[in-house]
Formats: C-alpha cells, sequence, structure tokens
C-alpha cells in the first residue's frame, strides 16, 4: 500500500491551466496516482497507509526560490523555516557572482570576509569543501530544502586573477574556462555573476562571453546580477542580451528590477526590450521578488576603485582621510558604480543587520537618522560604520516602485526569487514571506495574476529554466515536492517592522515526499539534497 493520499486537494498543478478537485497519492518520494473527481463520479477511492484530508486547499508544486543566499544557512541552520515555512523546496543558491565554490585556502578566506554582510561570517561552518562537487556533496548530507548551485563568477576570477581591475591573460581566461566547466561538470546549474561587486565587476565583456560559450556547450544558463539597477539600467540589460546572444547561452536575469527616481514607470521600456529578443529567438527569463525595497551590504555602494584588492585593501582606503574624502565624493556628487550610477540618498539606506553587537543601535534607522541623531554628516556615520563593522553591514535600499513591480511580475518570462539575506537583526521581510506575498498579497488582495498563472510562475517556470525534467508539476511520476495551502488565509506574516514574523495559511509542504512542515509547524525531516543539473 502506498505511503500517503492527499484527499480532495484543488490541484493548481503548476501548468497554468484551471484547477480540479483530485485525491493524489505519493510513494516513495514520488507521486503515483492523481484521481481526478472521484467522489463525484462514484469511483473507488485510492487508498495509502496515511490519509490527509485537504478539503478547502490548494495542492501545488513546491516553490523555486531562484535567487536565494542561503549558501551557508542551510548548512547552519537545519530548522531552516524562513524557506520552508513558505513553501519553497528547492533554493538556487551561489548568486551575484560570489559564494563558496570552487575556492582555495586564500580565496575561501577572502570570499568569507566579502559576503559575511550576506551570509555571516561562517565561523560557525565547517568549510570541509573547496570545488562545487564537494559542496553539492555537503548538502547531500540532509538539509531542510532542496538547492542547486550557480558558479559565481566573481569566486572564479578571485581564485584566477585575484581582486585587481584588469584583463586576465590568454592563460587565466583559459584556467577561468577549465573551472566553470569543472564546476558544470561536477552538478552546477549555471554561472551566476555580480557585476556591482567586485571582483566579478572587473570582468569586461569578452571575458564573460567565453566564460558564457563554456556555459552554452553544457546546456545550462548565466545568471548575472548586471552593470547597473539605476542610471543606465536599460543598457546593462542590452549588455547581457548582446553577450548571451553571441555566447549562445540561455540568460536569467536576476532580481529583474527598474529602482532609482531615473528609472520610475520605465519598465515597459525593459519588457519591449525582452519581448524584442525573445522574438528573435533568444532565451530568457527573469526573477523578481515581490517589493520596492533591495537589500545588500553598505560596502557594495562604494565606487569599484575603491573595492580593487579585496576587503581589507577597502579597509585600508577608509581608514585614509584623503581617499575617504575621495570615495564620499563619488558617492554624494558622482554616482558610484557601486550604487549604480545614482548618487547616494542617505535617507533611503536603511541599516538592517549588523556583525559587531556594540553598532546594533544603528539597526533600523536610515544613515540620515543616526547621523542627525550625532551631529554629524551622513559619510561620516557611513565610514564609521564600514570600519568598525569590518565592512560585515547590511542596509535596506528604498528605491523601487511599485508599478515596475507590478508590471515586471507580470510577463511570461518571470519566476519568483527572494534574494533572501538571512542575516542581521532587522532582514528584509522578503527573506521570510516573497511566496505567500505573491499569493495573498499580489493574488488574493490585488489580482495581478491570477492563482494559476502565479503558481505557474513560482513552480514550472523556474523547473523550465533549471531543466529538471520531474519537477514544477503536478504530474505522475514527478517528485513529491508539494505545498498545501489555504488562498483564502495565505499571506506573509513578515514586515519591514517583524522581518523574521512566518506565513499563515501554509499548513503542510513536502520535500521528496516527506513533510518538512505539518499543521503549520516544522518537523525534524532533513529531506532536501542538492540538485544537479540534467545533462
Amino acid at each position: 500500500m502506498e505511503e500517503l493520499v492527499i484527499r480532495d486537494a484543488d490541484v493548481v498543478d503548476g501548468g497554468g491551466g484551471p484547477s480540479y478537485r483530485a485525491d493524489v497519492v505519493v510513494d516513495r518520494g514520488r507521486i503515483v496516482s492523481i484521481v481526478q473527481e472521484a467522489a463525484a463520479a462514484g469511483c473507488q477511492r485510492p487508498k495509502a497507509r496515511r490519509e490527509l484530508d485537504a478539503e478547502g486547499l490548494v495542492l501545488s508544486p513546491g516553490f523555486v526560490d531562484m535567487h536565494a543566499h542561503s549558501d551557508l544557512a542551510l548548512l547552519r541552520d537545519p530548522d531552516h523555516s524562513a524557506k520552508a515555512a513558505q513553501g519553497v523546496t528547492l533554493e538556487v543558491l551561489g548568486q551575484d557572482g560570489l559564494s563558496y565554490a570552487p575556492v582555495d585556502d586564500r580565496t575561501l578566506g577572502e570570499v568569507r570576509r566579502a559576503i559575511a554582510g550576506w551570509n555571516g561570517p561562517g565561523d560557525d561552518i565547517d568549510f570541509d569543501w573547496r570545488s562545487v562537487g564537494e559542496y553539492l556533496d555537503r548538502l547531500d548530507r540532509g538539509v531542510a530544502v532542496n538547492a542547486a548551485y550557480l558558479i559565481p563568477q566573481g569566486t572564479v576570477r578571485a581564485l584566477v586573477v585575484g581582486w585587481e581591475d584588469r584583463e586576465a591573460t590568454p592563460a587565466e581566461l583559459d584556467r577561468m574556462r577549465a573551472l566553470v566547466a569543472e564546476g558544470l561538470e561536477q552538478g552546477a546549474v549555471g554561472l551566476s555573476s555580480g557585476l556591482t561587486y567586485t571582483p566579478g565587476m572587473y570582468a569586461r565583456d569578452a571575458e564573460l562571453t567565453e566564460l558564457c560559450r563554456v556555459v552554452a556547450r553544457y546546456g545550462a544558463y548565466y545568471c548575472p546580477h548586471h552593470r547597473s539597477y539605476g542610471a543606465g539600467a536599460l543598457e546593462a540589460y542590452e549588455e547581457m542580451v548582446a553577450l548571451t546572444r553571441e555566447a549562445g547561452c540561455a540568460l536569467h536575469l536576476a532580481h529583474a528590477t527598474m529602482n532609482f527616481g531615473v528609472n520610475r514607470g520605465r519598465a515597459p521600456e525593459l519588457l519591449s526590450l525582452l519581448d524584442k529578443a525573445l522574438a528573435e529567438g533568444a532565451d530568457i527569463s527573469l526573477d523578481t521578488y515581490p517589493y520596492t525595497p533591495g537589500c545588500t551590504t553598505l560596502v557594495a555602494l562604494l565606487p569599484s576603485w575603491a573595492s580593487e584588492g579585496g576587503p581589507e585593501a577597502v579597509l585600508a582606503r577608509l581608514a585614509d582621510d584623503a581617499t575617504a574624502e575621495r570615495i564620499r565624493h563619488h558617492l554624494e556628487v558622482v554616482g558610484a558604480d557601486g550604487c549604480h550610477g545614482v548618487p547616494v540618498e542617505w535617507d533611503t539606506i536603511e541599516i538592517s543587520g549588523v556583525g559587531e553587537p556594540t553598532l546594533a543601535d544603528h539597526v533600523g534607522r536610515t544613515v540620515r537618522e543616526t547621523a542627525d541623531a550625532r551631529g554629524e554628516a551622513p559619510w561620516t556615520t557611513a565610514r564609521r560604520l564600514l570600519l568598525e563593522d569590518r565592512l560585515g553591514t547590511t542596509i535596506l535600499q528604498h528605491v523601487g516602485h511599485e508599478e515596475n513591480v507590478r508590471a515586471i511580475m507580470r510577463h511570461r518570462v518571470h519566476t519568483g526569487g527572494s534574494d533572501g539575506i538571512l542575516q542581521g537583526s532587522k532582514p528584509h521581510p522578503r527573506a521570510y514571506g516573497t511566496f505567500p506575498h505573491y499569493l495573498g498579497h499580489y493574488v488574493r488582495e490585488l489580482g495581478v495574476l491570477s492563482l494559476e498563472e502565479c503558481v505557474a510562475h513560482l513552480t514550472s517556470r523556474p523547473a523550465a529554466r533549471l531543466r529538471l525534467p520531474d519537477r514544477g508539476l503536478v504530474r505522475e511520476g514527478y517528485r513529491a515536492d508539494l505545498v498545501l495551502f489555504d488562498p483564502e488565509t495565505v499571506a506573509a506574516g513578515s514586515t519591514f517592522a517583524e522581518p523574521r514574523t512566518p506565513p499563515t495559511g501554509i499548513p503542510h509542504v513536502l520535500v521528496d515526499g516527506r513533510f518538512v512542515i505539518e499543521d503549520g509547524r516544522r518537523t525534524d525531516v532533513l529531506a532536501g539534497r542538492a540538485v544537479r543539473r540534467t545533462p
């Protein structure tokens, strides 16, 4: 007898079509049968060792977080309710060109310092891997939800070239190509870049194109955080479209927003650009989170020249008064490339987390608010934070536009990505609420998307981008990564004031046919594993 029958569910199967009522039978991690309208038709109903009454609940595929920063959180926190409670059954890691494989001892230390604001310093982690394959093997020991991995181009460049702003030599480019190929062979699903973060931003288009040729050879995809989301955003999108077209590579645009005052109301221009490329045969998808503020590290705002050489070089420049004044001028007057070419507005920069406990009183206030309270200039406050927190400060940037958010999420190649940073005492609520916020706010309350459309955006579309032949749909033979939610009550509990509040209306989540959330509570099941690229 099979393990589980989910009885009388309203199945929204991820394909975008209308829902239907069915009994769904699960056994050994897979959906083994779907019996539609069995009760109404008087059919003999399937039986199993356990029955779950799903009356009034929607059954859908598990949600895929196409842009996650849980690279260490999955290892550190077996509970990982931040994602599991949302119905996320698969996360894509290795984002924005910086993560923890492939590395050697030198670059591991450098990367840990560079992205401590994203993932913490990692002092509680046993870094017993160096290659992509070894990191995936580590996930296979058992984690809360499944995870796929993108090879981080910035990490690869740090390993081969270092943190200098220069072109790679032919020999260095050959080695980077080999590392990308090796990572793809070991199971990575693609390549990411952070083109406003060092050292990835130092790569010219020719270098990126050569790496993307390798990605194309393996049928994987390129996921860039491109060179600007502010001034020059459309040009940056065009650059990525042209680059991947030349390389013959699929393109997935990370957190594809149009932010800052210069881009208010300009989402239709981005979508027109993408529609033209799609009509010409380009393979493009994108992800977004359903909020207006962004989230990053404070050090990421600095101009690229100030970040050359790695974290210790940055700290040395900040400590020098003359160099710090040059940095201030680029931030406040010129518009630093790290701040997307837009002069920084300190009243939009909210401190969301610090690594140094003595700085905790800054959290929840903007840089300008803190500066005003101290009677000092905002740059003085920001500089002191960077130095005393050793670059570990995370921020919210209140620079988005609701009309752009809604327009982009309607697009036919859109998928969901939280871009959730779990560090800090007051993180962005998207880390804990992205997927129920789509379903509760943008589907039920606003009607921006229908329920069936939204579920497809969060399930089958990302599964297709990841080339996963047996995930993303409720189909017989598919893996039983499933979510049961109440369409009348599902909502994000997380807010900017209380960002770690769990969602409501998601009583059950299954990974590989096993309950990781049951009756609204996290179980002790660690059913997640590495999801490797399908050849």
